[in-house]
């Protein structure tokens, strides 16, 4: 009686768990010692339609431990299962969909293969109106370690009909889950075999471990080892060719595993590209006193120069005036530079944290920062002609003034990228959140170095002028180089948001100027005015509306940067100079008045042959930060030389002059 409940529950019960078991009902099962196959649907009918019907099936195995059956690229050895349809006549069988394959090495061969319970889901087509018997023919080759047998099974499913899923149904869903999808990440392949992944989050604190699976079985050696490296802005998985280079077209399934174990299988194309560069194990105290150094020189590049200008009235009196106050001057300014610099660090690792393709230099991506920029920049440019005071800055005993100059000093400087500033920006962006801190905060007291030695070494003060009549000229002297950087910014405004943008902020710098002078009257009502006028400047904020994105380039017979373009001329064997700028980046726009415009340099372009790219990240481009990313630099500029024939790619130095360029292109430079 007992038996009879027992059963009785399990045919009760067989519907609830069907999905779950590793062979579900369907049709009859080929049985060896070493797998049980079957043929399942995953619908109760086959969906009708004039043109032919539709049905999805799969081959289910269940394979005893210690046994394989193959990828739809098999490796070096081995065969993928193969199934033929035979009734209704007609029917067709579409291709095979595979999960994630494994990687099996036994002595120097490799295989892709698959085991335990592997469902291989297919759609097959029926003639209209045909029988509700399936038959079908297959062959598969299952292997051990040791050895491997051919097997084959007549199956035949009879669909019992009806709307709805069949009780395999979650077998199939199952099997979706696990097929790989289209990779997020960009990816490039070099013809040595260096296959690059970038993206954000691909770290070594995330990635423990990748693998390539090629659609091809002849592109690389399938049992050479995948070595895994990491470089700025993803990983680098070192494939060895089968022939001498990798052939084109390459494709297959990459598989990411985490620290955790949790594994994701990625489908990717990659485009022929150049290996990134090897990544040393440098020390982070390197990396800091790169940033420190970088930070110092950007004081020479000309972003910085109008904020210098700002602090040469401060430092004209540090070497009589009040040490204590000169001090604390000193000492604000450097504050400022850092607290600001460690502010745009973490933005910038945070944003990018969240997914976001941002650099080195972001906040002038957007067009009301610049309008807020140029704004700041006017109201300074007043104050040193005489129309106001600003008593932060004006006084030299307080700290106030000197903090917001390092602040403004920092934010002006990021379009600008000094040397040896551009590997520790990036290194900061792939090292752990404390270290990174670290190198933005050595960027800021570099930049503040110069006036903190002045400050702290009486020696180097006492050099310095004495105060006189003459720094009354002086200020207003310097008030023209703030109102050029406002010229500079409007004319950036223009690429960014037009000529209404352009308006915009011509009219909230007037709005601004207006409230200035109002400061010069006391009263109520003249006070008042002055917040109206401030806050009707703001209000034009949200009016500036970006541009449609264009590529920017004063640069003749160039053509715009593409991924796909690139990888296409490389692959043609053409040689290529990459130039990747911005309009708000003032050293870019040096270098290419200076050092690519020239006659000389464009006939040296001509006569080599020579495709001038340029890549515009005025305005946000992922397409751009990865490929900055994937030459270790998150900033511009950013110039590339690819020779004739693959070569290996050479990156230019920050600074251009036209024989660096001309030499590099072989034309007649240096």
């Amino acid at each position: 009686m007992v038996r009879w409940l027992l059963l009785a529950l399990a045919l009760l019960l067989a519907p609830v768990f069907a999905p779950s078991l590793a062979w579900a009902a369907g049709s009859n099962r080929a049985v060896s010692p070493r797998a049980t196959v079957s043929l399942v649907s995953a619908t109760q009918s086959a969906q009708k339609s004039t043109k032919g019907d539709k049905i999805r099936l799969g081959l289910l195995f269940r394979l005893k431990p210690g046994w394989h059956i193959y990828w739809s690229d098999p490796g070096d050895a081995g065969e993928p299962p193969v199934l033929k349809l035979t009734a209704p006549a007609g029917a067709k069988a579409g291709a095979f969909s595979y999960p994630p394959p494994s990687w099996l090495i036994a002595d120097t061969v490799g295989d892709y293969v698959e085991t335990g319970t592997v469902l291989l889901p297919f759609t097959a087509t029926l003639p209209a109106g045909s029988s509700s018997t399936i038959a079908a023919t297959a062959h598969w080759l299952v292997c051990s370690a040791t050895i491997c047998v051919p097997e084959q099974g007549n199956f035949t499913l009879t669909l019992p009909g009806g709307a709805g899923p069949s009780p395999e149904a979650g077998l199939f869903a199952a099997a979706d889950t696990a097929l790989p999808r289209p990779s997020p990440f960009k990816a490039t392949i070099a013809p040595g075999g260096q296959l690059t992944i970038t993206g954000s989050g691909l770290t070594s604190h995330a990635v423990k471990s990748a693998h390539f699976f090629p659609d091809n079985p002849n592109a690389i050696a399938n049992a050479a080892p995948q070595t895994l490296r990491f470089t700025r802005g993803g990983f680098v998985l070192n494939l060895k060719p089968a022939d001498k280079t990798i052939p084109r077209g390459l494709s297959g399934v990459l598989e990411i595993t985490d620290p955790s174990g949790q594994m994701q299988a990625l489908t990717v194309s990659p485009t022929l590209g150049a290996a990134p560069p090897a990544e040393s194990a440098t020390s982070w105290f390197v990396w800091i006193g790169a940033a420190l150094l970088g930070g110092l020189i950007l004081n020479l590049m000309p972003c910085v120069f109008p904020i210098l200008a700002m602090k040469a009235l401060a430092v004209s009196r540090l070497g009589h005036g009040d040490r204590r106050a000169a001090r604390r001057e000193a000492l604000g300014y450097t504050a400022g530079s850092v607290v600001a610099m460690l502010a745009l660090g973490t933005a910038l690792i945070a944003l990018r944290a969240g997914g976001a393709a941002l650099g080195w230099g972001f906040q002038f991506q957007s067009p009301a920062f610049i309008a807020v920029m140029a704004w700041i920049v006017v109201a300074i440019g007043l104050n040193f002609a005489g129309l106001y005071e600003i008593p932060g800055i004006a006084a030299q005993s307080r700290m106030t003034g000197s903090f917001a100059t390092g602040v403004l000093a920092v934010l002006v400087a990021t379009p600008c990228t000094a040397p040896f500033m551009g590997g520790a920006v990036a290194a900061a962006l792939a090292a752990p959140v404390i270290l990174a801190l670290g190198i933005f905060a050595a960027l800021g007291l570099g930049i503040a170095l110069p006036f903190l030695a002045l400050a702290i070494a009486p020696g180097l003060a006492r050099i310095l002028p004495r105060p006189g009549a003459w720094m009354v000229t002086l200020r207003q002297f310097l008030a023209f180089p703030m109102f050029g950087t406002a010229a500079w910014l409007l004319w950036v405004m223009t690429t960014e948001a037009g000529a209404s943008g352009a308006l915009i902020v011509a009219s909230g710098a007037v709005l601004i100027g207006f409230a200035l002078w109002l400061l010069r009257f006391r009263g109520v009502l003249t006070s008042g005015l002055a917040i109206v006028s401030v806050i009707a400047a703001a209000a034009l904020l949200p009016r500036i509306v970006p541009a449609d994105a264009a590529t920017r380039s004063a640069l003749p017979d160039s053509i715009p940067y593409s991924s796909g373009k690139l990888a296409s001329l490389r692959e043609a064997g053409a040689p290529v100079f990459v130039d990747i700028t911005a309009a708000w980046c003032i050293t870019c726009q040096v270098n290419e008045r200076i050092a690519l415009e020239p006659a000389p340099v464009r006939q040296d372009f001509a006569a080599n042959h020579v495709t001038l790219m340029v890549g515009d990240w005025t305005r946000r481009s992922p397409a751009i930060t990865a490929y900055l990313a994937s030459h270790g630099r998150d900033g511009v500029p950013l110039y590339a030389y690819y020779p004739p024939n693959h070569g290996t790619p050479e990156i230019l130095p920050q600074i251009l002059t036209p024989a660096i360029v001309r030499h590099a292109i072989g034309g007649t430079g240096r």
